[in-house]
């Protein structure tokens, strides 16, 4: 007998696939055929292998619903299984979307950073200088009159 509280739970497109999760594992569909290969390998041998020493900037977009979380969180498992450390967050987590500035995103990605380094013990009470002038630099716009 079909279960509907069940297809819906394996068919809502705004819940985000976990792979490194056995129950999600299950559901997770490879898309790269139909995609005209795999975004995700080719992000990762761009961080991990063609610039593992240098920052990278990567764009990946696409519709509501189409996957983008589930497929960054697998980017974030494999990154992870070579030691990367990797900070994931949904925006919708520490943001409000209806009412969002750059500042808004660049204190949330800071303070994302800012906790994960500290959970690392890699963050004393004095933050290394980068992280410190972002977050004061995102202060200062938050401040700033519009």
């Amino acid at each position: 007998m079909l279960d509907i509280r069940q297809l819906y739970r394996a068919t809502n497109p705004s819940r985000t696939l976990n792979v490194a999760d056995a129950n999600d594992r299950e559901l997770y569909i490879d898309f790269s055929a139909v995609r005209c290969g795999s975004t995700i390998e080719e992000m990762r041998d761009k961080i991990s292998f063609f610039s593992p020493d240098e920052p990278t900037v990567q764009l990946f977009t696409g519709h509501l619903g189409c996957g983008k979380s589930t497929e960054l969180l697998r980017l974030a498992n494999e990154l992870q299984k070579q030691d990367f450390h990797v900070i994931y967050f949904e925006s919708s987590q520490d943001l409000e979307m209806g009412d969002l500035d750059v500042s808004d995103i660049l204190l949330a990605i800071a303070r994302r950073i800012s906790e994960s380094l500290s959970e690392l013990n890699q963050l004393e009470l004095d933050a290394p200088r980068g992280l410190q002038r972002l977050l004061q630099g995102a202060a200062s716009q938050r401040t700033q009159p519009a």
